[in-house]
């Protein structure tokens, strides 16, 4: 089967591969649709330990049951499907407790690293635990199934925030993850969505897509503004979803006493924290990992359009088109948000 392979560092080529072994409780899905995740252009580089050579990438995915080991139920050939990126061992401690995504044994598609070599869906075929398994509603098509994975990361760190209704919110960052955030708090009552984000493109959107304020940091004071919009109180929750020093310490910044703060980004390993601030005020301070069991409502938020991903998709390309759409993406080019690769056009 053909597949994109990063061979070495910052290189990526289509090799012929031999096709993924099935266990007995897997299914091999002819893949549709998969989509460049940050993490897969991040990691081409070497920079993040987490995509070693040669490893083939892709956790973003959807496509058809080509067929099923003898140990699987409720599946057959030709289902429309998508799949959680995580692979959980649903034995451990975390696992029996509902957290599949702190799992002991975690693994994710698309990642070689130290610990484990697990290859990922930009091929024809991808072998797929049954478990991880989602059934793809009538209507939402596979392009718009390989996004349900970045939305269920933007679901699971509304989940975690609490939310009363009326409640202002403040998401910093507006990338992919944020723009979904945005959506669903939208649609989880928030009284008032505020986006800030250095990027006027990327702050239209925002707009476009449910925020009510749009923060350029670079042309606006965040922290007056954000004072003069909830009346000098501050806000009551916010959602950083860049990882870096400056985007937490908006972040916490922005919020009243007592208010809730929530971590998705992780661009940094380690940032700086104005701690007296968050403890004086006691703000709540939640991290947030991947997702957990979340792809069901995602599905549907999809299916009922209460989340729009289509807007999101900057290109749909044929697989061999990767390397190139991968060093656009790497290089930062302007415009660029979710490109989706179809490794069986």
């Amino acid at each position: 089967m053909k597949a994109l392979v990063l061979t070495d560092v910052n290189q990526l080529k289509i090799r012929d591969v031999p096709e993924p072994v099935m266990g007995n409780q897997d299914v091999l899905i002819q893949v549709k649709a998969c989509g460049i995740c940050g993490s897969d252009v991040h990691g081409i580089d070497g920079s993040t330990g987490r995509r070693q050579p040669p490893i083939i990438m892709g956790h973003e995915a959807a496509g058809i049951i080509a067929a099923a080991g003898s140990g699987v139920t409720n599946w057959k050939k030709g289902d429309r499907v998508t799949f959680d990126s995580t692979v959980y061992c649903g034995q451990c401690t975390f696992c029996q407790k509902g957290r599949i995504n702190l799992c002991d044994n975690r693994q994710v598609l698309g990642v070689s690293c130290d610990d484990y070599h697990r290859d990922g869906a930009f091929a024809e075929l991808v072998a797929i635990p049954q478990h991880i398994l989602y059934r793809l509603p009538q209507g939402v098509s596979f392009e718009q199934g390989a996004m349900t994975e970045a939305l269920s990361i933007a679901v699971h760190a509304v989940k975690r925030t609490e939310i009363s209704p009326g409640d202002t919110a403040v998401v910093v960052g507006a990338g992919m993850i944020g723009l979904l955030v945005i959506q669903v708090l939208r649609a989880s009552n928030c009284g008032k969505v505020i986006a800030v984000d250095v990027s006027p493109e990327r702050l239209r959107l925002a707009e476009e897509l449910g925020a009510d304020v749009i923060l350029n940091p670079q042309t606006s004071d965040v922290l007056t503004q954000c004072s003069q919009l909830t009346k000098g109180r501050g806000a009551d929750i916010s959602i950083e979803v860049v990882g870096i020093t400056s985007a937490v310490q908006t972040a916490v910044s922005v919020l009243r006493k007592g208010g809730h703060l929530t971590l998705v980004g992780n661009v940094s390993p380690q940032v700086e924290i104005p701690l007296q601030t968050i403890v004086t005020r006691e703000i709540s301070v939640n991290g947030s990992c991947a997702s957990c069991g979340e792809y069901p409502v995602c599905l549907d938020m999809i299916a009922d359009k209460k989340v729009d991903v289509n807007k999101l998709i900057s290109a749909i390309a044929d697989l061999t088109e990767g390397p190139l759409w991968f060093k656009r993406l790497y290089n930062k080019e302007p415009g660029l948000m979710k490109v989706i690769l179809k490794p069986n056009s």
